[in-house]
């Protein structure tokens, strides 16, 4: 049976991961903007945050005080995790490491922290036994060479490696040799019934590709791009793929992975903006927000509107690299 959001007696967990720095006020504005838009969400927000350990040189929790009393006061439940794979040299990692540190068993969605919510989740037709991820990406891995191995064997031997079946993992409607033929996501958001059996699996793939990977990719860069790898494997061992959501929802209507401040106000649609500005704009939380420099410049001193006066929006430029160019070109570029 499909499970969806509506259902009364089944409640989802949302999750996301706050470290000290950035990440807090990103975190903050995500939890802020799922409040705002979507009320009627029952369920658990659940930030979780690494521990210190021999893995990080610094204390990664977040340390504002103010900054853990307005998670409280939005409600969020603060979850600790152990790093023992991957730390400051890979902090994507978290998002592989604090799965198993959630309730066992319950539904679950993940979504980065540099996400807004700007509709309703729960109208979101959740099928949480079959997971899926963000479609919204561009062909960042792998990069064949001229000579081989091409994308075929490449991701043939991630496959294989694990004894899952690639033929079914692939996209008919695509040419061979075509980066969409494959199945691959960007890991902005993913879901699934039971965090544990999605972290065991996430986990057990993406240390082996670190550290034993195949011959096959031997001319491929795996940072920053390793947990993007494993992702499509998991996803499709768990008997999930590319379409298990309506389109138009996740990284649509429903929510939006802006990535970085400049980034959203060159690009996102209006409605975006204004779902930012207007969670941003209460005094207490405006006071925390305005520490992180991006934040303090693009949404109270004015520079996103002058990022987004560099751009129709209605015809923007197909890739990322090239909106980023033209920001930094006018000095309005920062992370």
């Amino acid at each position: 049976m499909v499970k969806t959001a509506q259902d009364p007696n089944d409640c989802f967990n949302v999750v996301i991961v706050a470290q000290k720095g950035r990440l807090t006020y990103e975190a903050l504005l995500f939890a802020a903007s799922l409040r705002h838009c979507s009320p009627n969400f029952s369920g658990r927000l659940l930030v979780t945050q690494p521990n210190p350990g021999p893995l990080w040189s610094r204390d990664p929790r977040v340390s504002d005080p103010a900054a853990l009393q307005m998670f409280e006061s939005f409600g969020a439940e603060i979850i600790p995790f152990d790093c023992s794979h991957f730390g400051a040299d890979y902090p994507y990692g978290n998002k592989i490491e604090m799965l198993t540190a959630l309730p066992k068993g319950e539904p679950f969605v993940f979504f980065d922290t540099d996400t807004l919510v700007t509709g309703d989740l729960t109208t979101v037709p959740f099928d949480f036994s079959r997971p899926t991820a963000s479609m919204r990406r561009e062909s960042t891995w792998p990069k064949p060479q001229l000579y081989g191995p091409s994308y075929s064997e490449i991701w043939r031997a991630l496959y294989e490696k694990f004894g899952l079946d690639f033929a079914t993992s692939l996209d008919p409607d695509q040419p061979d040799e075509h980066w969409e033929k494959y199945l691959y996501f960007n890991a902005g958001y993913f879901f699934y019934e039971c965090p544990h059996g999605f972290g065991n699996l996430f986990r057990e793939y993406s240390v082996a590709i670190r550290d034993d990977p195949p011959a096959a990719l031997c001319a491929q860069e795996l940072h920053p791009w390793l947990d993007q790898i494993a992702l499509p494997l998991v996803i499709h061992a768990l008997g999930g793929g590319r379409d298990t959501l309506p389109a138009g929802l996740l990284d649509g209507s429903v929510t939006c992975h802006y990535r970085m401040f400049p980034l959203l106000y060159a690009r996102e649609n209006d409605n975006v903006i204004k779902v930012l500005e207007e969670v941003a704009a209460p005094n207490k939380l405006k006071k925390i927000l305005k520490q992180h420099d991006p934040i303090k410049r693009n949404v109270y001193q004015g520079r996103g509107a002058k990022v987004r006066a560099l751009f129709d929006q209605d015809d923007l430029p197909r890739r990322e690299a090239t909106i980023r160019n033209r920001i930094k070109s006018n000095g309005f570029w920062m992370r």
